[in-house]
């Protein structure tokens, strides 16, 4: 039992004397750190479409009923392009006091209420955009706030611009020891900096207040998307060696 014993502590010594020394060994070694960036560009293939319903009476319950008939009527219309009630999101009704300037008196003056209500819509197909907000449009809504487009897997685009810029930083590095003389060996730590993922967002023409039959919708050449840069930033050191 006492000759196992002296054994483990034998087998003990020696591996933490071996890491001693490795340990030391690449304590030793001189390093270079880098960063790296690496940018993937990539179609959009989402859009986010938000839009308003206004409707305004003297009396506040009919401004709020016919701002619930015209959002029923626009709601309607998205779900027959075929989206889920899952991709729609109505924002709480606001009603509030409606108010013009009167230059008679130079004073703001209560003409009536205004009932307000916001909806967002996400599209999966982009080339129904188009078609989706005249449609909108067409059923009540009388206020088109933006289109905003972005990428449904966004996980696996960062992914692809973190190994980007990881090879960034090792061709990097290679420059820099090759040009002193040294060769890059393995690497010593590497950190994360960062991901940009920008939504691009357009301001279409804002529709006019009133409701009419023929309000016009912005013609298909607006809602070119191009493309989303997602950009990604590490920083990198790696042991140097002799060449």
């Amino acid at each position: 039992m006492r000759h196992t014993t002296v054994l483990k502590s034998l087998l003990l010594s020696t591996i933490l004397f071996t890491l001693m020394v490795t340990s030391a060994h690449a304590q030793s070694l001189p390093t270079v750190t880098v960063q790296g960036e690496g940018t993937v560009s990539v179609d959009p293939d989402e859009a986010v479409v938000r839009f308003g319903i206004v409707t305004q009476d003297e009396d506040p319950e009919q401004a709020r009923a016919r701002n619930a008939k015209a959002s029923a009527e626009a709601m309607n219309k998205v779900r027959a392009l075929g989206v889920e009630d899952s991709d729609m999101r109505l924002e709480t009704l606001r009603l509030q006091p409606k108010q013009e300037y009167n230059r008679n008196t130079r004073n703001y003056v209560q003409v009536g209420f205004e009932a307000v209500r916001e909806v967002q819509v996400t599209v999966k197909d982009l080339e129904a955009l188009p078609t989706l907000v005249a449609e909108i449009i067409q059923g009540g809504a009388n206020r088109l706030n933006g289109v905003t487009y972005q990428l449904s897997d966004r996980e696996s685009v960062k992914q692809d611009a973190l190994r980007e810029a990881a090879l960034n930083a090792r061709i990097k590095a290679t420059l820099l020891a090759e040009t002193l003389g040294a060769k890059v060996g393995a690497v010593e730590s590497i950190a994360e900096n960062g991901i940009s993922i920008p939504r691009r967002t357009f301001q279409l023409e804002t529709m006019a207040m009133a409701r009419s039959a023929d309000a016009a919708a912005p013609e298909p050449e607006a809602y070119a998307s191009g493309q989303i840069e997602v950009t990604a930033q590490v920083t990198v050191s790696f042991f140097l060696l002799n060449q």
